[in-house]
């Protein structure tokens, strides 16, 4: 066994016990380098030359999370490097007090499964969507792990991720939103959106076991996708997540959305013709979160 699967195999079983982040079973997929304290706790993070930037915060009990950071600035010092932690959320800052210096740079949007249903019966336009998808035969399944991992539906899946790369430009930050489905198959959900048989988009789910939830990663269409096939996805995982008793649910990071320093708000208005953050946020609130929290650098 090569010392990388040792070190994930590690990682992973870290975040069975640990992951409260919703970044942290992404630190799982491929590009990333481990910094290990004790036996409990380890930060994931990509090396820039320059800097150590860690993927959220370190996975790790509360009560370890002081001692991991500092451990990890002072693990950076010492090789010549800057290091920061991107993606981190209220609890690391509760932890370090002011340790660290914070910058908000988005939000992340939360939703409670079991109230999707009352949130639906109140949202016509989506049921507008879904019904639209409905119309043009599309059908939602969850797959097996042996279908995720090997055989035709995986092979379709892969083509249609490869197209969907293909055809966009990586986000800032881009290793917190790298397309890779088949990571750890066994820990993740994948729903797929078929017409007749053949998929036309998936939605990739992956746990956040600390807080009993799931983040929903992915969303992939391919160019053909019916109007409403999104929506139609979305309502499969929240209905799922539902009958599993899940009450936390994510879709991540809308960067440069809330409260923000006025350059990054400038930032955001310039940019504008390279990324669409407004959109992106947009997308994420009509299906009407129950709470948005700021997430910091």
């Amino acid at each position: 066994m090569s010392l990388l699967v040792t070190e994930r195999d590690r990682v992973l079983e870290l975040v069975a016990r640990h992951g409260w982040n919703a970044t942290a079973f992404q630190t799982l997929e491929s590009g990333y380098r481990y910094f290990f304290h004790g036996s409990e706790a380890c930060v994931a993070y990509v090396d820039t030359g320059g800097a150590w930037v860690a993927a959220g915060a370190p996975i790790a009990h509360t009560n370890e999370l002081g001692q991991a950071v500092s451990a990890f600035v002072q693990a950076a010092r010492t090789a010549g490097k800057r290091c920061c932690f991107f993606a981190t959320e209220e609890r690391l800052h509760a932890s370090t007090g002011e340790a660290l210096r914070s910058l908000n740079i988005g939000e992340q949007p939360t939703w409670d499964p079991q109230a999707w249903p009352e949130s639906l019966a109140q949202h016509r336009s989506l049921r507008e969507q879904l019904r639209r998808a409905r119309a043009k035969r599309v059908q939602v399944r969850l797959l097996s792990g042996t279908e995720l991992e090997q055989g035709k539906t995986h092979e379709q899946l892969a083509r249609i991720a490869e197209r969907w790369l293909s055809a966009r430009v990586m986000a800032p930050m881009g290793f917190l939103v790298r397309l890779e489905p088949f990571t750890f198959p066994a820990e993740r959900r994948c729903f797929v959106a078929e017409v007749d048989g053949r998929v036309v988009a998936f939605a990739g789910v992956i746990p956040v076991p600390a807080r009993g939830g799931w983040f929903l990663e992915d969303i992939v269409r391919d160019t053909s996708t019916p109007n409403g096939t999104s929506e139609l996805l979305v309502d499969a995982v929240m209905r799922w997540a539902r009958a599993a008793g899940c009450t936390w649910l994510t879709f991540g990071l809308a960067p440069l959305a809330g409260k923000l320093p006025e350059w990054l708000r400038f930032v955001r208005r310039t940019t504008s013709a390279f990324y669409d953050f407004e959109g992106l946020h947009a997308y994420k609130a009509k299906f009407r979160p129950s709470a948005w929290s700021p997430i910091f650098l």
